[in-house]
């Protein structure tokens, strides 16, 4: 099936700016429009560290993934993809291990548009998109599940996507993914930090007619892998998790990786 098919291009609102078109424009990407750029322009004038923030979680995100392919995860959920970038999920993990299954969640038309770039796949492997929104966990975990073999460790990842939520509704949403998830299933899981500056990064970003972007207490993270186990270095900004440059910069994005006992 096609997006023309699911009929996105009557979702689409060009005059309404969205998350992850919003995030392409950090990124230096071209799936945006006017109205994407300028909330972006906005949000950096009022905190600079935005886009540095957009460039860590990606690179934090590829390390994440080898990671738990050298630990021998085969499997990822990737939910709140965004549109398609440079390293996704799909080829960091087929590069490491070929027959990789890996399935991408959105709901956002313009993501669907694009779900052909995230469905390439090596010949031994499978990649799958979920139209959904990352709320309705039993609906995307059973429409997961087509693809992923979910009797065996998922690695799943929820990356910049949090804010969408209340901090109740997330520490909830991210717990329920994990809970249908078998022993040996990874969480890995970032999102902005409170601090003066977020917040008015925050406020910047609802400024306009977007929903709201929500910062986190940083225990508003932490509480969502309850019952996990952490990886070293444990929770913190992600520019410090397990780095593969030296003396990276710190920023108000912090995150974890925590395996499922």
């Amino acid at each position: 099936m096609t997006s023309d098919d699911l009929g996105f291009r009557e979702r689409i609102r060009s005059d309404i700016p969205h998350s992850a078109r919003v995030w392409n424009a950090w990124l230096g990407g071209k799936d945006n429009y006017a109205v994407d750029r300028e909330l972006a322009d906005v949000v950096a004038a009022a905190y600079p560290q935005i886009v540095d923030i957009a460039k860590a979680s990606r690179a934090f995100q590829a390390r994440a993934v080898r990671t738990l392919t050298a630990q021998g995860v085969r499997q990822f959920l990737d939910v709140g993809t965004g549109l398609p970038v440079a390293n996704s999920t799909h080829e960091v993990a087929q590069a490491d291990v070929p027959d990789a299954r890996i399935v991408y969640v959105d709901n956002d038309p313009i993501v669907l548009a694009h779900a052909e770039a995230l469905l390439t796949s090596t010949p031994e492997g499978r990649t799958a998109y979920v139209d959904a929104d990352l709320s309705d966990v039993d609906a995307v975990v059973d429409e997961a599940g087509r693809t992923l073999d979910l009797s065996q460790p998922v690695g799943v990842l929820l990356l910049s996507t949090l804010g969408h939520l209340t901090p109740a509704e997330g520490i909830t949403v991210v717990r329920r993914y994990m809970a249908h998830m078998p022993s040996g299933s990874h969480l890995v899981l970032c999102d902005t930090v409170k601090t003066p500056e977020t917040l008015a990064a925050q406020e910047a970003y609802d400024s306009g007619e977007n929903p709201p972007y929500l910062v986190r207490e940083p225990e508003e993270i932490t509480d969502c892998a309850e019952g996990l186990e952490l990886l070293e270095p444990g929770f913190g900004s992600i520019a410090f998790w397990r780095p593969t440059e030296q003396d990276p910069a710190a920023v108000d994005q912090w995150g974890l990786v925590a395996r499922k006992p």
